[in-house]
């Protein structure tokens, strides 16, 4: 399913958008979770930071390692799952809940487009 012109741009652009959140919520959680200043200053930069260069090593356009889409799907799976997840432990379930969604559907589309744009091309 290839999608238009401008649909195209605007999911990728959201795409952008929930992986800065995903790190900005990692971090949020690691700063309110930590028992004291040290713990919070780590698990608050330590875990975003853990994220992007698990990120950026597997599942980025420039990826360090070229895996296949089942293991570029796996990091974001585990991004975004991580995201909505810090959320539902900074007690916003139900925001939790809907950014894993919206992750999901913009994942997937984003994953059917490149599919049918890699199959037309060949």
């Amino acid at each position: 399913m290839r999608l238009p012109g401008p649909l195209h741009v605007l999911n990728e652009g959201l795409a952008f958008v929930l992986e800065v959140i995903a790190l900005a919520l990692l971090a949020w959680w690691g700063f309110a979770t930590g028992g004291n200043l040290v713990v919070k200053i780590l698990l608050g930069l330590g875990a975003p930071l853990a994220a992007a260069v698990l990120w950026g090593m597997f599942a980025a356009p420039k990826a360090r390692f070229k895996v296949p889409i089942a293991g570029v799907l796996v990091v974001k799976a585990l991004v975004f799952a991580a995201g909505g997840l810090a959320l539902w432990a900074l007690h916003y379930a139900g925001l939790g809940i809907g950014f894993a969604a919206g992750a999901l559907v913009n994942t997937a589309l984003a994953t059917l487009d490149r599919e049918a744009l890699m199959n037309q091309t060949r």
